[in-house]
């Protein structure tokens, strides 16, 4: 919530029309309603919800711009302390890229990339850069997702202040500037246009699917290593074809890995090729009912031996898939504890105006998720079997000492030079 409330005062100096503040009113009551109506906990863990919202409505009523009130709605939203309930906002009219990557290993946040010709690269950021606090904000493990979702998603900023220590020890503050892009404040999406608008939007998934795209590396017949950014969509027959890929090699590493989880269905699947049974990933527990999410197993699973590594932004299905391979008996799980995000959501989508339209919504959750030992994941993650964490050096000259480890369990020999060279990171295009 604190996190959350500083948006109130960095757009404090914006105005606001009383067009916006009605349409920002309609949508706290949209927005609320949807909550009452799917989620999962009628009780609302015990919050007093309504009392939650008659707030919001004041200070929404109150606000002097529009990102303040965005921001309210927000943090209602943040009042259930759920994963995977939140404030989906309207899209701003530009983007923007401060030009590094961060994420938590340990306890602790490391700079891992540096896009080339970046300001942060200028101002000599560099991979392996420990971030002390973000814009003011102590990084932590429990609250680097809300700075990010901030700072990104709700109230992006021209620059972005760091306090660094590098490998050495030494500390400095740092600013770096975003590169913004304008971007179009309203969108034809009738095709009037010559359909320009709906190319770029075709071209901006384009390139997001490009970059979450499945991966994977052989070593003979010994070794198949699979990269899955995300559970995207992959049809039984996509599955089988990688299974069929697999069973040529006698030991498999599915690398999950900064994998924020994804659809329900790729996960059943997956899960269904690695056992030659009915698999039950959990109970899904909702507002009248509990039923099991089942995975049944898929012709000529495969049986060889089985490595998944995950980290702190292991999320949601990736966790689920993590501890069902743990539980069931089924592999090794390597690498860093999970971020503990694990309830299944759906996103309402809604809007507002007519003929110019505003998109916005909430991802709900519905379902509480309890694995078969009776646990939720939720705010609890999975723990490794092996927990490895990479030094900041290691990330520093782009080495890859867990992937190497994996291996190495398996009997193969990859260096962790070679390892970090194995999935290289791709920037997004500008």
């Amino acid at each position: 919530m604190v996190i959350l409330a500083v948006l109130v005062s960095v757009a404090a100096a914006q105005q606001m029309s009383n067009v916006e503040r009605n349409r920002d009113l309609d949508m706290l009551k949209v927005i609320a309603n949807d909550i009452k109506k799917h989620y999962y906990d009628t009780k609302f863990h015990g919050v007093d919800f309504d009392a939650n919202v008659a707030t919001a409505k004041q200070q929404i009523e109150k606000s002097t711009s529009n990102n303040m009130a965005m921001s309210h709605i927000a943090a209602l939203l943040d009042t259930l302390k759920d994963s995977h309930t939140f404030f989906l906002p309207p899209q701003h009219s530009y983007r923007h890229d401060y030009g590094i990557r961060y994420k938590i290993i340990g306890n602790q946040c490391f700079v891992t990339h540096v896009r080339p010709g970046s300001d942060a690269e200028i101002k000599g950021v560099k991979p392996g850069d420990e971030i002390l606090t973000l814009n003011g904000f102590d990084v932590n493990r429990d609250d680097l997702w809300k700075i990010q979702y901030v700072f990104s998603a709700l109230r992006p900023q021209a620059s972005m202040q760091l306090s660094l220590r590098d490998p050495a020890g030494t500390q400095r503050e740092v600013t770096i500037q975003a590169k913004v892009r304008d971007e179009k404040r309203i969108r034809d999406l009738t095709g009037e246009n010559g359909g320009g608008d709906i190319f770029d939007l075709y071209r901006q998934e384009e390139t997001q699917d490009h970059l979450d795209r499945l991966r994977y590396a052989e070593y003979g017949d010994e070794l198949l290593i699979l990269k899955l950014p995300e559970f995207r969509y992959l049809s039984p027959t996509e599955v089988e074809g990688l299974l069929g890929k697999a069973r040529k090699h006698k030991s498999l590493i599915i690398d999950l890995r900064g994998n924020p989880g994804g659809l329900v269905v790729t996960l059943k699947y997956l899960v269904g090729g690695m056992f030659d049974k009915e698999i039950k990933i959990a109970d899904r527990v909702g507002r009248k009912e509990a039923k099991p999410e089942v995975a049944k197993p898929l012709p000529n699973p495969f049986t060889g031996k089985l490595v998944v590594l995950v980290d702190s932004e292991s999320a949601s299905a990736s966790e689920l898939f993590a501890r069902v391979i743990q539980l069931e008996k089924r592999g090794v799980v390597m690498g860093d504890k999970t971020a503990g995000a694990v309830m299944e959501a759906k996103d309402y989508n809604e809007q507002a105006g007519t003929d110019t339209v505003i998109f916005y919504g909430a991802s709900i959750t519905e379902w509480d998720l309890i694995m078969k030992d009776g646990k939720s994941l939720e705010k609890v993650g999975v723990t490794p079997d092996e927990l490895l964490l990479p030094s900041p050096r290691a990330t520093a000259s782009g080495r890859d000492p867990v992937l190497a480890r994996a291996a190495e369990e398996l009997g193969v020999k990859i260096s962790s030079e070679d390892a970090g060279k194995v999935f290289p990171f791709e920037w997004p295009l500008e």
